[in-house]
């Protein structure tokens, strides 16, 4: 794994297209823990973000690579409180999967982010997500299972917890 120059940014209304691009990925969609029940909705979609960058106490980032002329915005990552937990997300576009650089953005998210414990909810197939987490110091505390409406499908769940 090389090492990447990976940037947290605060997020700009200009990354919301590369975000809902990401999104759209079948692929990336099949591994995330919360999906839009419509994808391609875009009007869902910016208002989910309005609310999101609204909420003082979310803390979300845009990861941008360094590239040959410029930045660029290859995905998010976020803490909010959901049900008294800390709970920590992250999207990373496709092309950009197993070069470490969702593993260094995790990083400098938690050294920026120091709300503890910090917990993440992970589907049990997202085995990469599973790895990022780890190296970043989350442990395994438990296994969950619920109904997804936007799968339509029970989702069984890995829960870690980064103290």
């Amino acid at each position: 794994m090389s090492q990447q120059n990976v940037t947290l940014r605060p997020v700009q209304d200009g990354d919301l297209d590369a975000f809902f691009a990401q999104l759209r990925d079948p692929q990336a969609a099949s591994l995330a823990g919360e999906v839009f029940e419509d994808p391609n909705d875009r009007q869902g979609f910016d208002a989910h973000w309005r609310h999101l960058r609204a909420d003082e106490s979310v803390h979300v980032r845009t990861i941008e690579i360094a590239e040959q002329g410029g930045a660029r915005v290859v995905g998010h990552i976020r803490e909010r409180t959901v049900s008294d937990e800390h709970r920590v997300s992250f999207w990373i576009e496709r092309a950009c999967w197993g070069r470490g650089i969702t593993t260094q953005a995790l990083g400098q998210f938690l050294h920026e982010i120091t709300v503890r414990p910090m917990i993440a909810r992970v589907p049990r197939h997202n085995k990469p997500a599973v790895v990022v987490l780890r190296r970043n110091g989350f442990h395994h505390v438990g296994e969950e299972s619920g109904y997804d409406a936007a799968r339509g499908r029970v989702v069984d769940e890995l829960v870690l917890r980064h103290a």
